[in-house]
């Protein structure tokens, strides 16, 4: 592959770069996930890519790439399998991102946190979730076990793709995050129609960016997704915003907006150490603390969608 090439016709800047075709952007990001691309190159197609942005054919290439490379789980019986990626954890307050999970589970919906952490100022989602009692499954069958007995799993991204990973990994030695960022949230390991992709974003431009590529995910038979807003980078509703949950099945949108969208006067729990944020999320299951409206409508619109 000519790395120099490409990195020329995506290195000219916002306005000066091409963009790749869908099969140059599958071999690219393939090679990318493949450790195949030297340290230089990689760090300047990288660089290129966020400055440009990604097209709608290269985000096709991308995905097509990581989903070829995308470990395949076994679904387990019954509801589809919600997906919630996490890659930020807690900052100021706390992440219930895990309440959802528990809740949903609670109600037969199997779900799979996956992701990975490297944020020195945010507590790691995957403590919380150990203190939660929710730990982290060292394989792939151990994984399906406990989706099919607990319908709750946990999994490291580097066992689902390891070179997604590695360029995650990334972040912190190029100070940005990169396309694997975005492309990890779309990830599904399981069989089409299976599985609710859980696709929160944080900035409102990525609202439109992923809105178009959900209908196409979406497409086969039993295509399942959810694109809303994060919290502080997590999958789960905040609190007092004003609620955007766009549901997508069968490559159509549904409409799950909930009748009341405005904010919310709600409180926020400062909780952020794991065992805080999980002394916090015990409370709300044993009914000492009531489950906040947005929360509550970001479970039953993923019920809905993991079910009908």
């Amino acid at each position: 592959m000519d790395f120099p090439a490409l990195i020329k016709e995506l290195g000219r800047g916002a306005r000066g770069a091409r963009d790749l075709t869908q099969p140059q952007a599958e071999a690219l990001f393939g090679a990318m996930l493949d450790g195949q691309v030297p340290d230089l190159e990689l760090g300047a197609i990288l660089i290129a890519l966020r400055v440009k942005g990604e097209s709608a054919d290269e985000v096709a290439g991308f995905l097509a790439a990581m989903q070829a490379r995308t470990a395949p789980l076994t679904a387990p019986p019954g509801a589809r399998t919600v997906l919630l990626p996490s890659f930020n954890g807690a900052r100021k307050q706390a992440n219930l991102m895990p309440l959802v999970a528990l809740l949903l589970a609670r109600e037969g919906v199997p779900v799979l946190i996956f992701g990975r952490h490297d944020f020195d100022s945010r507590h790691s989602p995957f403590e919380l979730l150990d203190a939660l009692g929710l730990p982290t499954s060292a394989s792939l069958p151990d994984a399906e076990a406990r989706l099919a007995g607990d319908r709750l799993a946990v999994l490291p991204l580097s066992l689902l793709n390891p070179g997604l990973n590695n360029l995650m990994a990334l972040r912190p030695r190029l100070g940005l995050r990169n396309s694997s960022h975005s492309l990890a949230k779309l990830l599904d390991p399981f069989p089409a129609g299976r599985a609710v992709r859980v696709v929160a974003v944080t900035h409102p431009e990525y609202l439109d960016s992923m809105g178009a590529a959900l209908p196409d995910l979406t497409a086969a038979p039993g295509g399942r997704a959810l694109l809303m807003r994060a919290s502080e980078g997590e999958a789960y509703a905040h609190l007092r915003r004003k609620a955007h949950l766009i549901g997508f099945q069968d490559g159509q949108t549904a409409p799950l907006h909930p009748a009341d969208t405005g904010d919310l006067d709600w409180p926020l729990s400062p909780a952020c150490t794991p065992q805080e944020n999980a002394s916090f999320i015990r409370a709300i299951l044993a009914g000492q603390a009531l489950v906040p409206p947005r929360i509550a409508e970001q479970v039953a619109v993923l019920r809905l969608l993991a079910t009908n």
